[in-house]
């Protein structure tokens, strides 16, 4: 998944804290952060699924693409951006659409409707303000923890490549440092990525 499980439940919580009492009311916040992990979730993994879609499609053709120096990368590339039309999938990857966060806009403005559409559903919660109003400060929300969770990853991948010995990119030190000092440069935020809970920022 593009983003941590984790950072998943502290974004939804973070929302919440955001958004009530001023622009909304809930009746349990714990319920209502539920609600909000739930659908990120939820629209985080429909690109997982394509992906190992691909992964499938591609496994049956390794032969063929060895044999022919068919590029790996470029046809996964291919594939999926032709099911993800298909399929009219709002693009998650930020990588893939030139976006410098890992969500992307696209998906981070469908996740915001997505998101006002189950508080009109849920008894969790009661819409105080223009519905519009509060849908951009679900995008604003979002896009603050992302610019901050984008600088964390450059942060720790810099660390790792500090190194006094070269650790390949992808290699598995280098994917367990990195994920040391991401947690690490995290718990400046007040993000404790180790534990299911985390302290708000102050």
């Amino acid at each position: 998944m593009l983003l941590a499980r984790e950072l998943v439940g502290y974004l939804s919580r973070q929302l919440v804290n955001r958004l009530a009492p001023r622009l909304i009311e809930v009746s349990n916040p714990a319920a209502a952060g539920e609600v909000i992990n739930s659908l990120i979730i939820e629209e985080l993994e429909v690109e997982d699924s394509v992906n190992d879609e691909v992964r499938e499609i591609l496994s049956q053709y390794a032969d063929y693409m060895r044999r022919e120096g068919v590029s790996y990368q470029e046809m996964f590339k291919k594939i999926k951006n032709q099911l993800i039309k298909e399929k009219k999938i709002v693009r998650a990857s930020g990588r893939d659409t030139g976006d410098s966060m890992k969500l992307s806009r696209d998906k981070i403005t469908d996740i915001s409707h997505k998101l006002l559409e189950r508080f009109r559903k849920s008894r969790e919660f009661r819409l105080k303000k223009d519905p519009n109003e509060i849908r951009l400060e679900i995008v604003k929300g979002i896009t603050e923890l992302l610019v901050t969770e984008d600088k964390v990853d450059k942060a720790a991948r810099l660390k790792v490549h500090s190194q006094k010995r070269d650790i390949p990119e992808g290699s598995e030190e280098f994917d367990i440092l990195q994920k040391r000092y991401y947690a690490e440069e995290m718990k400046k935020f007040g993000i404790e990525l180790g534990t299911q809970s985390y302290s708000t920022p102050s």
